[in-house]
């Protein structure tokens, strides 16, 4: 008994330590893991050479998919078949997540950089990084943009289709020019806030979990006939994790319009367009962002779309106040930046808010 107690007095003495080392700390925690995530994204994106989790994630998708696909004899047994995947793929990479965290927090949480930072935060920030993906989408739509100045629609469009599933061959270079902000406008959201929003409410192993969904969906969600059963608890799970990261990159989008200085530019215009085109798309909440952003460029997006040879009408969204130019393009990217940034600063208040009413109960 004698041997117990003294157990139970040691861990909890350097419980104690632990979190009186932290709270010394000028920087902890998942505030300045969130920080540091989005600033060593912008700063190094995804180097090639570093294995990248969701490359795993997608690799995982397929090898159970194959599988799965034995039990699927109706439809009914393809919902089900593929919601036991969504299941298995989303379980597993929040738990090898979380595993990861305590194993790196066990090691390196009571070691700090001049009192300032953890190692412990450092490590999880530089996997955190990893979910972002604002570098990656900027230079991709850059590139394009880039040809575009240089008269090289050709090359825009082979550009282009790196980041698009729409065919890309026969559009014209109003058409890139669409394809491009329009991406640009729907994966900050999916790409940059949604991954800093569940980092914020539950660190990176809900973080790694949301983009396992988004990967799900993107290889599972297509509404064709091999994957409209197979793949619809993957579309609507990927619908329910983005319905509020989709109105806050719209919100965000809205106020880097009235931050940046520009006379193109009109916040009011976008909240107007967003609140009456939002909901056009066929989406829940791609149509939100991509509305913001119609808006406030003061431009139209939208209209027919082929995909592998069949054309897709989509509705238009924005007023189309004046055709698109490179330019606009360009301005895009800017907004996306700086809406990356107002959404990080919200993501790091919610999580100082969390850890504040965490320490309070």
């Amino acid at each position: 008994m004698r041997k117990n107690h003294q157990y139970w007095a040691t861990i909890q003495g350097l419980n104690l330590y632990y979190t009186e080392l932290r709270q010394k700390m000028i920087f902890s925690g998942v505030p300045a893991q969130l920080v540091l995530a989005f600033l060593v994204d912008s700063l190094i994106g995804d180097p090639r050479w570093i294995p990248h989790p969701i490359r795993c994630i997608g690799e995982f998708i397929s090898w159970l998919e194959g599988r799965a696909r034995k039990f699927c004899h109706s439809p009914v047994t393809e919902k089900v078949s593929g919601g036991v995947v969504v299941a298995v793929v989303v379980g597993t990479t929040y738990l090898v997540t979380y595993l990861f965290t305590e194993a790196v927090s066990s090691v390196f949480r009571d070691i700090s950089i001049l009192n300032i930072i953890s190692v412990n935060d450092i490590v999880i920030a530089i996997a955190g990084s990893l979910t972002i993906a604002l570098r990656g989408l900027r230079e991709s739509a850059g590139n394009v943009i880039t040809e575009l100045k240089q008269s090289d629609l050709d090359s825009a469009r082979k550009q282009l289709g790196h980041i698009v599933g729409r065919d890309t061959e026969g559009l014209n270079e109003e058409g890139v020019l669409k394809a491009t902000v329009e991406t640009l406008s729907e994966n900050v959201s999916d790409g940059v806030i949604a991954p800093m929003f569940y980092f914020a409410i539950g660190g990176l192993p809900l973080a790694m979990a949301y983009k396992a969904i988004n990967t799900l969906d993107s290889m599972l969600g297509y509404r064709n006939k091999r994957y409209i059963n197979f793949g619809y608890v993957a579309a609507r799970l990927d619908d329910i994790a983005n319905y509020i990261p989709a109105r806050l990159t719209a919100w965000a989008i809205i106020f880097s319009a009235a931050v940046l200085s520009s006379d193109k530019l009109s916040p009011s215009r976008a909240v107007k367009v967003m609140l009456r085109d939002g909901r056009k798309h066929s989406s829940p909440n791609a149509g939100l962002p991509e509305a913001a952003m119609a808006g406030a460029l003061g431009i139209q997006l939208g209209g027919p779309i082929s995909y592998g040879g069949v054309v897709s009408v989509k509705p238009y969204i924005g007023e189309g106040e004046r055709e698109i130019e490179v330019e606009d393009g360009a301005m895009a990217d800017r907004i996306i930046k700086a809406g990356g940034g107002i959404g990080m600063i919200f993501c790091v208040m919610l999580s100082i808010l969390i850890q504040r009413i965490l320490i309070i109960y």
